[in-house]
């Protein structure tokens, strides 16, 4: 089955994981790396592609979502028929299915069910409109989102409507627990199929339960054809009539009886929506004992009043003369005995007919008792009085009345009814309860949800942008913590979020000038903070060398951000002395102090060798002594803000090395390091070496000393040669092509 993870379709889906195995495709979490998004891909099985139906059907699920767009589907953004390989590319969606929910809750509250029905309904509806019938709807294709939004996925036997409604002839279309009946006949489809099964997610929604189940698929499809299933207040006495109305509506048998368009089922639940006690016009399924409906009544009277008993009024006599009355009787006399003779024997027939083959006289006539202005709870519920009757209970709210008082009855007291049609419709108060608003501040965002659902409360999740709190954590709440609100009230939650946030670039040691960073992070969301400063650094003058925030950073958009930039001066550098250690023989001290502080102190063998090291410092004219055996041996001034740093002015001041002359030997016309090697083996202070430069345009003339100062010892005048103290500032002129 997974023959793709770890692959990559077309060079641009790069296949993941398995999250959704079909009748006839395997769906996959990809990558999209043209697009840089996640998305699922579902692909046709290997064992199918041969098979013209099914290749057939997976072609028109994604002719029908390619020409549907609406916040309720998934969204299909590619499509691929090749003859080895043929696929999908849709949304990906992060959430689970209604089924899944369904389990977790056992069943959902009306709220609940009126909120993903109109979803569900909104999407076939859109779908519709476009001729689209989907054929499978069931809770197992509703992808619930964790915003309590939905999106209806699986269009894989979606049909055209206008082409192409007839079902497969060798079998029924769609998951058989939710198939209309004309699906399981295998008679033509259109939009109240979906319908149908709109209706029969209801039911499971709100009692937890399937309208008809066996363990035999077959049995189950006839009884969609035969059978009518319990009605769902039998189940679950919660449900509000109106609302049971609208499932068995849209669960009616015959497609004429049903809900007409998605449109229309959505108008019944909008105004079961403004009135909860609402009860249509309509009953379905023949019974003994029918419901009785009236007409609508305001659930909150203008004038708030206890319903009371009208006293029977006195019969009304009327004046009449006597005289007229008499001549009546004198013409009609026979014929008003012979009337008052026939009522005696029907009366006696009806009589005899009552007592012997009825039971009105004997006890099954009840008298509806007032409820009306009485507590169900304490005064009706449990009391033994009223066990002769059955009450069902519908709630509404006024705030005039306490809760558990019931506001209207139906059939109304002094109403007679029988034993066998004994159903009370009690209307309750029930007034929302105030609840106060826990403090969640601080908590984790999920826990918060938990905290005010158990309170009762409504939670809507809203991120925020925050720096100082940990994301997920609840910044505010709107109302705040200890305002007493009514039970069920939304609270907006607001947690801190990085989603918005901005990533602070690399600007800083990257080589990068103040005006490139600019327009880098202007193309981020971000500023450049007009305050500059500059330090000292190796880098050239102008380089940025520090920034604030750093790097990696998430910040608000628009934020500034700070910069340092170098002056082009180091902030220290490391200078190299070489000098001729005296030649005694022995181990002596050796220290060396810059600026009169001590930065080396350690024991050489005074061997008359050249002697090198290092030292670092900072300063423009740093003033360096070294001592031999707590002696002044040499002197010295460094430039430290140079790198490397420059060292000029080297003289040896011990007496064993002042005087001495050396002969200049010509280094003209060798590389620079020749000439320093010639130069120090020669006896001269290479600390006192100066390096200057000339273009030139030759390779010969490249890296070549072109002339030296002082210049090489010639004979001198009389046969007297020239010599040079061996502290001699000299200066190398150095060629360098191209001023490179």
């Amino acid at each position: 089955m997974d023959n793709y993870t770890g692959k990559r379709l077309d060079g641009r889906y790069e296949i993941q994981e398995v999250i959704g195995v079909g009748g006839m495709a395997v769906v996959y979490k990809a990558y999209d790396n043209i697009d840089d998004r996640t998305v699922a891909v579902k692909i046709l099985k290997d064992e199918y592609l041969a098979n013209e139906e099914f290749r057939r059907r997976f072609k028109n699920e994604s002719k029908a979502i390619a020409v549907l767009s609406h916040p309720n589907i998934v969204k299909v953004f590619n499509v691929s028929y090749g003859d080895r390989l043929q696929y999908i590319v849709m949304e990906h969606v992060e959430g689970i299915t209604l089924k899944e929910y369904i389990e977790q809750q056992g069943r959902l509250g009306i709220k609940e069910t009126v909120h993903f029905t109109i979803q569900i309904l909104r999407a076939l509806q859109h779908a519709h409109d476009k001729g689209i019938v989907h054929r499978d709807i069931k809770p197992q294709n509703i992808m619930l989102l964790s915003n309590g939004n939905i999106k209806v996925t699986d269009f894989g036997i979606a049909r055209f409507s206008y082409s192409d409604t007839k079902t497969m002839t060798d079998s029924a279309i769609g998951s058989v627990h939710y198939i209309s009946p004309e699906q399981a006949r295998g008679d033509t489809t259109d939009d109240r199929a979906d319908i149908y099964s709109v209706g029969v997610v209801m039911y499971e929604m709100l009692t937890g339960q399937l309208p008809f189940q066996s363990d035999n698929s077959v049995s189950v499809a006839l009884m969609q054809l035969q059978s009518d299933p319990k009605r769902p207040r039998e189940i679950n006495s919660s449900i509000p009539v109106g609302l049971e109305q609208i499932v068995m509506h849209a669960m009616q048998k015959n497609t004429k009886d049903r809900y007409q368009s998605a449109a229309e089922m959505l108008l019944d639940i909008e105004e079961f929506k403004r009135n909860p006690t609402i009860r249509f016009q309509r009953d379905y399924f023949v019974d003994t004992d029918p419901t009785k409906f009236v007409s609508k009544k305001p659930s909150v009277p203008a004038q708030p009043a206890i319903k009371t008993p009208v006293a029977p009024q006195s019969p009304v006599y009327e004046e009449y003369d006597d005289a007229e009355e008499d001549s009546k009787k004198g013409k009609g006399g026979l014929i008003a005995i012979g009337a008052v003779i026939g009522l005696l024997v029907i009366s006696l027939v009806a009589f005899a007919f009552m007592y012997f083959f009825t039971d009105v006289f004997r006890g099954n006539t009840l008298v509806v008792p007032k409820f009306v202005g009485y507590n169900y709870e304490t005064d009706i519920k449990d009391n033994s009085e009223y066990s002769d009757f059955r009450f069902e209970i519908s709630t509404i709210s006024n705030s005039a009345y306490a809760n558990g008082t019931v506001f209207d009855q139906e059939p109304d007291n002094g109403q007679k009814v029988t034993k066998d049609n004994n159903v009370i419709q009690l209307a309750i108060i029930q007034n929302e309860q105030k609840v106060v608003i826990p403090d969640v501040v601080g908590y984790g965002h999920e826990l918060a949800v938990q905290t005010l659902k158990n309170k009762g409360l409504t939670v809507k999740l809203t991120p925020m942008l925050s720096l100082t709190e940990d994301f997920g954590n609840v910044i505010k709440t709107d109302p705040e913590a200890g305002d007493e609100v009514d039970s069920g009230s939304v609270i907006i939650v607001f947690y801190a979020s990085s989603e918005d946030l901005i990533e602070v670039p690399q600007i800083a040691n990257v080589g990068l000038d103040i005006e490139t960073a600019r327009l880098l992070l202007e193309s981020g969301q971000l500023t450049m903070d007009p305050t500059i400063k500059e330090e000292n650094s190796s880098e050239p003058a102008g380089t940025i060398i520090s920034q604030s925030p750093e790097a990696g950073e998430k910040v608000m958009p628009n934020s500034k951000v700070a910069i340092v930039v170098s002056n082009g001066i180091p902030a220290s550098s490391i200078a190299t002395i070489e000098m001729n250690l005296p030649s005694s023989g022995s181990r002596g001290s050796f220290e060396v102090f810059v600026n009169n502080e001590s930065v080396m102190s350690k024991s050489l063998l005074l061997d008359g060798s050249i002697y090198p090291f290092q030292i670092e410092g900072s300063g423009e004219n740093a003033s360096v002594k070294i001592y031999i055996d707590n002696k002044e041996y040499y002197t010295c001034i460094i430039d430290f803000t140079k790198n490397p740093a420059v060292v000029t002015k080297g003289t040896y001041t011990q007496s064993s090395m002042q005087g001495v002359r050396r002969q200049m030997p010509s280094v003209v016309g060798m590389s620079m390091n020749q000439a320093i090697s010639q130069l120090r083996s020669s006896g001269f202070n290479v600390n006192n070496i100066h390096i200057a430069y000339q273009t030139v345009y030759t390779d010969a003339d490249n890296g070549v000393v072109l002339s030296q100062t002082p210049s090489a010892t010639s004979s001198g005048i009389m046969g007297i040669t020239q010599t040079y103290d061996i502290n001699t500032e000299i200066t190398l002129v150095i060629g360098q092509k191209d001023g490179i």
